[in-house]
């Protein structure tokens, strides 16, 4: 095995396992941001300020350690704190919300001995006979997983992506270990809807989980973008592959998210082509990989194509509950406010009997949402300022207990998807014209 790709700030270190052992490390992080909000108020006391204990939790030193523990652990506890730091970047202060974002596209690897035990474990003692080179140092780390990359005997190039041990069956407790820290520490809103964040992780990670899963879903989407020269898919290899390694093509490409500087053409192109992506496959294919983790698209400047890289969590779509989607798509285009909530009563969003005054409060965030399909034309979402405020409609409502409906998982699943391409639109300052977006599936 070798050691060719270049070194970052990652480390390695061994992913904790079992049950116990994984609550400690969780308990711990509680213990420690208690005593860091002691410490600081008493300083802060000293001071002669009276501190509150808002302002005592959200600091970056506390954020720095939370984000630090979960890269650690990795599995459903970074998972978790991944989506948290998707989902709050709008309430938090700007120095903690940077430290979170940091766990969508990092993460400490396995050390060598770990890995070896891993791969011997799924491939046999002599693994290595099949490669020419296998380079021990990954060149990605995420929440359930590393990638490696290598070349086989028979020359081909490979991205080999390996599970953590023990993962799979830590996905529950670390949720609901979780969950108490989060409580206890006081590091979410109160008006923030924990539970369902860390109901929808877990689900998707106990998908994630299931690499075999995994290659189907990696074939298939293949076959459903053959022929669109805007986006690359990596070709599955089946003999190196099991429930817990990967095996596809290597793909070069720049991340993403590191295209801010980028020509505004080629950004308008990149969130214009996700954002059509996500309209086929809920309105075509009706099957989406539904995890819009910037980590999982590289941008090929030399072909313009973006190639996708991650497709652990996908959905396929019932055809009559596209139909209502397609409805409320349209409804949308109109600003017909009786037909969008006759169709959010059908999907499972809202109760039939809403009382008059929450049916319009409800309306009123639909009608913001809408209003790009509305206006047609050009969306810079550089400037529009939409999800900040969607979000803070949407505390509102939860402030004042508007009955909202806990959405079906594909519904929840379809959001994150939705959520992840204009938070991706908006990273990149893209203007995305709207109209033929709207012709073609309207």
């Amino acid at each position: 095995m070798s050691d060719s790709s270049k070194r970052s700030h990652q480390q390695a270190v061994s992913i904790p396992q079992g049950r116990l052992n994984r609550m400690a490390r969780l308990g711990g992080l509680t213990t420690a941001l208690a005593g860091n909000v002691a410490a600081r108020g008493g300083l802060e006391l000293l001071r002669g300020r009276k501190p509150s204990l808002p302002d005592l939790l959200m600091t970056p030193g506390n954020a720095a350690r939370v984000a630090n523990q979960l890269a650690r652990m990795r599995g459903a506890a970074m998972k978790a704190g991944q989506l948290l730091s998707m989902e709050t970047a709008d309430l938090l202060p700007p120095e903690m919300a940077d430290i979170l974002s940091r766990l969508r596209s990092e993460g400490h690897f396995m050390p060598p001995a770990q890995l070896k035990k891993v791969l011997a474990a799924e491939w046999g003692r002599n693994f290595l006979k099949h490669f020419k080179r296998f380079d021990i140092h990954p060149i990605a780390a995420a929440s359930i997983g590393q990638v490696h990359r290598a070349q086989t005997k028979d020359g081909r190039d490979l991205a080999i992506k390996v599970q953590f041990p023990g993962i799979r069956n830590s996905i529950d407790s670390d949720m609901r270990n979780l969950g108490l820290v989060a409580r206890a520490s006081g590091m979410v809103p109160d008006a923030f809807d924990l539970d369902r964040l860390l109901a929808e992780g877990a689900a998707q990670l106990h998908e994630e989980t299931d690499y075999q899963r995994e290659a189907e879903a990696l074939v298939r989407f293949a076959a459903h973008l053959d022929g669109d020269a805007r986006f690359v898919v990596p070709r599955l290899h089946r003999d190196l592959s099991t429930r817990n390694i990967l095996a596809m093509d290597f793909v070069s490409g720049t991340p993403i998210e590191k295209l801010a500087a980028a020509p505004q053409q080629t950004r308008d192109e990149i969130a214009t082509a996700l954002i059509d992506l996500a309209l086929h496959e809920l309105f075509n294919l009706q099957d989406m990989q539904t995890d819009p983790n910037f980590a999982n698209y590289l941008y090929q400047q030399e072909t313009g194509r973006v190639v996708l890289l991650d497709f652990g969590a996908t959905q396929s779509f019932d055809a009559a509950l596209v139909r209502r989607y397609k409805a409320l798509f349209r409804a949308a285009i109109s600003g017909d406010g009786t037909a969008a909530f006759a169709e959010m009563v059908g999907i499972g969003l809202l109760p039939e009997d809403m009382r008059g005054a929450d049916r319009k409060k409800v309306l009123d965030l639909f009608g913001i949402a809408a209003a790009p399909l509305r206006q047609g034309g050009v969306l810079d979402f550089g400037t529009s300022g939409l999800l900040a405020r969607l979000r803070r409609a949407g505390l509102v409502l939860a402030e004042e207990q508007v009955s909202i409906h806990a959405p079906p998982t594909e519904t929840l699943l379809l959001q994150r998807k939705v959520l992840g391409c204009y938070l991706l639109a908006e990273r990149l300052r893209a203007r995305v014209d709207m109209d033929p977006l709207i012709a073609r599936y309207a």
